[in-house]
């Protein structure tokens, strides 16, 4: 800089305060570009840096990313109505609090409905300008995004060893409750709108708004185990998402409504699949699935693909040894959704699957 005693031509004091400006501003959203997203707490939601504006060339994710970020579109709070027997799902209240009656008894909304947050996460090595995958994952009774979800059923892990360019997307139901509930996946195209919001969080979280119209438009695949038969059941009926599925995964959840998946699959076009597994716990729901096929001459499979190349539709009984509640890690093999992903052609991510290093996120 010029010293304070030193005379300045003419006009320059402009010129300066303008160049001055200039840099500033550069400075300043150079700042904010290298701000890092926010580590994870179970009471908040991780901030997510703001968007670069930055030019550079778009080029693979250097490091993983992950974080908890609140959603309008979140399966709750809800306070609708249950689309099969018209009633409210607020349908008792205690003073100020409302709750509702589940099989188990009164669930209220302040302590198992509150929490509106939904698990991103994108590993190292994605790539937007490749085809990519945005995999959603709906949890089962009695859990958490953090203690179970990335914990004990390890879904980030297995996404990120799968090799696979796909993200994650997995919203929080009911917590750690005995309760199946959808929420607003029992409105009409909540679900479509549940993941057009998720295209623009991602866009957030991945920091370059050169990835929205790929993130936006990315095929969708939909994985649900045991209690998120219910949420994922209403998203093929009246969810909207239409042929962005590109397939279904039922890990040990066909309980009910079997009619909405078997209408699904009828209406499926290739290359889409539908994967269904299940251990003693869902035998009567996947017998009667089979059933409906059967008599509406659609064609499955019991044998595990060696890709989902051709689509359809496979139902697996596992091993007699094979345990519910670990039926995200272990099932027909270990580390089922790794294995789905990594049979989905067309979504590499690296030529070999890759180990990335990702930052732990503190349980509930």
């Amino acid at each position: 800089m010029l010293a304070s005693s030193q005379r300045l031509p003419r006009g320059f004091s402009l010129l300066k305060s303008c160049a001055a400006l200039l840099f500033l501003t550069l400075l300043s959203g150079a700042v904010l570009a290298a701000q890092p997203i926010a580590k994870t707490t179970p009471s908040t939601a991780a901030k997510i840096a703001p968007i670069s504006a930055a030019k550079k060339p778009l080029a693979p994710l250097p490091a993983a990313k992950l974080a908890l970020v609140n959603f309008k579109t979140a399966p709750f709070p809800y306070r609708g109505l249950i689309p099969d027997s018209g009633k409210h799902f607020l349908d008792t209240s205690e003073g100020n609090r409302t709750g509702h009656t589940a099989r188990d008894g009164v669930h209220w909304e302040d302590a198992i409905y509150r929490d509106s947050r939904v698990l991103l996460y994108m590993p190292a090595g994605f790539d937007i300008r490749k085809p990519a995958l945005m995999v959603v994952f709906f949890h089962g009774n009695g859990a958490l995004l953090t203690r179970d979800v990335i914990e004990r059923q390890q879904v980030v892990e297995q996404l990120a060893r799968s090799g696979a360019n796909a993200v994650l997307v997995a919203p929080q139901f009911a917590i750690d409750a005995a309760d199946s509930s959808a929420g607003r996946f029992w409105q009409r195209r909540g679900f479509i709108e549940f993941i057009g919001e998720a295209g623009v969080r991602l866009v957030e979280l991945y920091g370059d708004k050169r990835a929205e119209s790929r993130i936006s438009q990315m095929p969708v695949v939909l994985v649900a185990y045991s209690g998120g038969y219910l949420p994922a059941a209403w998203s093929l009926a009246i969810g909207g998402a239409g042929r962005r599925l590109r397939g279904v995964v039922m890990l040990d959840a066909m309980y009910g409504n079997i009619d909405k998946f078997t209408s699904w699959v009828e209406q499926m076009r290739w290359p889409t699949f539908f994967l269904s597994a299940y251990t003693e716990s869902s035998r009567e729901g996947n017998e009667a699935f089979m059933q409906e096929l059967k008599e509406a001459n659609l064609r499955f499979k019991t044998v595990p693909p060696k890709n989902f190349s051709q689509g359809g539709v496979t139902i697996l009984n596992t091993d007699a040894n094979t345990k519910h509640e670990d039926f995200v890690t272990r099932a027909w093999v270990e580390n089922p959704l790794r294995w789905v992903l990594e049979r989905i052609p067309g979504f590499a991510r690296y030529s070999e699957p890759v180990k990335p290093k990702t930052s732990k996120t503190k349980s509930k």
